[in-house]
């Protein structure tokens, strides 16, 4: 009954936290291996867009990262971290938005290997990451939906940009679909950022006497 009995109860058993804790530290270590990879690799053949891809990883480190270091610390402590990781993913979605001015005013070239490297690392990252914190959606606690709605906004970003990266490479003249992923992904990001905003709100009601 374990696992599923502690999604049911939310924050009010402990059973889940050990797996969820190698979760996440398993997940910001496996990140900066590919960053480095696709920023090394960026950087050597001078393309920008799989250096931008690569750097975008950083979010994610910076994310999983604090998240693991301060999980099963004092509930403050905690709370400051998911309030962090909303910062981050509230950037993110600003970024994002900087992202989308930058290509329309002057349009990337489309690399075939690059693009495809790119493509299929950041999708089956995503997925590894939806997969491993899947069990854990259902707990009412700050970290927990900071981490699992990160993870769910970057599954979908990851999957649909690749799907028309595939179309860009057939269609190289076609651009406004990528545009208005842009736009999507910026709307995930700042609504993943009001959720966790709310789930901590939330714990702070529940605290008061």
């Amino acid at each position: 009954m374990g696992e599923v009995d502690a999604e049911s109860r939310g924050d009010h058993s402990s059973n889940w936290r050990a797996p969820y804790r190698r979760v996440l530290i398993a997940i910001p270590v496996g990140i900066a291996v590919l960053e480095a990879v696709t920023v090394a690799w960026g950087w050597a053949a001078g393309n920008r867009q799989l250096l931008k891809d690569g750097l975008d990883w950083s979010y994610d480190v910076a994310l999983y990262g604090v998240a693991a270091l301060t999980f099963g610390r004092e509930a403050r402590a905690e709370r400051a971290v998911a309030g962090f990781v909303a910062a981050v993913m509230a950037a993110a979605g600003a970024h994002t938005l900087y992202d989308l001015w930058d290509k329309i005013v002057a349009p990337r070239p489309i690399e075939f290997v690059a693009l495809g490297f790119a493509a299929v690392s950041a999708v089956a990252a995503a997925l590894a990451i939806l997969a491993g914190l899947w069990r854990f959606r259902r707990i009412d606690h700050p970290i927990v939906q900071a981490t699992w709605l990160s993870s769910r906004n970057d599954a979908i970003s990851t999957t649909l940009y690749s799907v028309l990266n595939l179309a860009a490479r057939a269609t190289p003249e076609l651009r406004w679909p990528e545009y208005a992923l842009d736009l999507l992904a910026a709307a995930l990001a700042f609504q993943a950022s009001f959720a966790i905003l709310s789930t901590l709100l939330r714990e702070r009601r529940r605290e008061k006497p």
